[in-house]
């Protein structure tokens, strides 16, 4: 019986995680998932990729507040995470994407911009903002995302992990794949070709497997690059048209609440 384990959410884009026992499922991913972006001086997203720094600012949920600790330093700041009043409104981009979003106040931006030496303002995605799935991915013409990379779920199987770890001298935490859910009692890999399936209550259409990059490489605890591991491994035997595979990408069909525990049904496969 496949189960889920884990369920993890990344307010701000590219800044630590957040480990719940349940979560709401809307229509853009886990609710407070990725609604918040850094973005440097020219409107365009802040990632790991370039300021793996970025993995030591830890958000928290505080009440009606998101609180964000500099690990680092020890200070932090906080501010709602249902924002009462949007003032600010400015044009972000991730990847090729232009997406319509609000600073949350000049203070909080400010406090970035200290901590990182660069111009940086905290953004904030609103519900009136849509931001489109690739249509040749979307189930729907109107499924949407957060400032996720692409797609509002990613789903690891514990085993896909496992089997990575046996390979590697110094195994890695699940936290370098940034998923959204963990799922227990599969096969290796067994998830990437998962179609249609539901968790608890709620259903999900898989899309494709999940490219990874240099970001997996990042050490969550310490903000550095780690070496050219887990990346390089995978890419010995999971490297497929020269995309290295690990993870699925995922869309919801509709809203609920998951719970830790949930059992897990697959309905269907992709060829």
């Amino acid at each position: 019986m496949i189960q889920l384990s884990q369920i993890w959410i990344y307010p701000i884009k590219s800044l630590g995680g957040i480990s719940l026992q349940e979560s709401k499922v809307t229509d853009r991913g886990l609710e407070l998932d990725r609604r918040w972006l850094l973005v440097d001086g020219n409107s365009r997203f802040l990632s790991q990729r370039e300021y793996p720094k970025l993995a030591l600012f830890q958000p928290e949920i505080a009440g009606d507040f998101l609180q964000v600790i500099d690990r680092e330093q020890g200070d932090s700041i906080a501010f709602l995470h249902h924002p009462i009043a949007l003032e600010n409104k400015t044009e972000v981009t991730v990847w090729d994407d232009s997406i319509v979003a609000f600073e949350v106040s000049s203070s909080i931006s400010s406090w970035f911009t200290q901590k990182l030496g660069f111009p940086t303002r905290l953004v904030y995605m609103p519900h009136e903002s849509r931001r489109l799935v690739a249509p040749e991915y979307a189930v729907a013409p109107s499924a949407i995302n957060s400032f996720s990379d692409g797609y509002p779920f990613l789903l690891i199987g514990q085993s896909a992990l496992d089997d990575l770890n046996a390979r590697l001298a110094n195994p890695v935490p699940m936290n370098r794949f940034r998923p959204n859910f963990v799922m227990t009692n599969t096969v290796a890999f067994e998830e990437e070709s998962w179609r249609e399936f539901r968790i608890g209550s709620v259903d999900f259409v898989g899309v494709k497997p999940c490219e990874r990059c240099i970001m997996t490489t990042v050490d969550q605890e310490k903000g550095t690059l780690s070496g050219k591991d887990p990346l390089k491994t995978l890419a010995t035997y999971r490297k497929f048209e020269n995309k290295v595979l690990f993870g699925q990408n995922a869309i919801g069909l509709g809203l609920g609440t998951v719970v830790v525990g949930d059992v897990c049904t697959v309905f269907g496969q992709r060829e």
